[in-house]
């Protein structure tokens, strides 16, 4: 399956990570469809890509925030 695919799949799919190991893995995989989709995004300069990797960005800062957690209150 293309990197273009696999990154409209990860957007449709639910964003429901139930432990941490899952969000791990789901911010890598983001990570790794991003670049992917970068590398053919510099040859063809199309635009649905960028927005295609803006999308992904948001859901990605959206885990990684999840992941970091809140900060601790005194």
């Amino acid at each position: 399956m293309s990197t273009i695919k696999k990154g409209e799949e990860f957007l449709t799919k639910s964003l429901k990570f139930k432990n941490t190991s899952e969000r791990i893995e789901a911010s890598r995989e983001v990570k790794s469809l991003i670049l992917g989709i970068n590398e053919i995004y510099k040859e063809s300069k199309d635009q649905k890509l960028m927005d295609l990797m803006k999308d992904l960005t948001v859901v990605k800062q959206k885990i990684e925030k999840r992941l970091k957690g809140r900060p601790l209150t005194s």
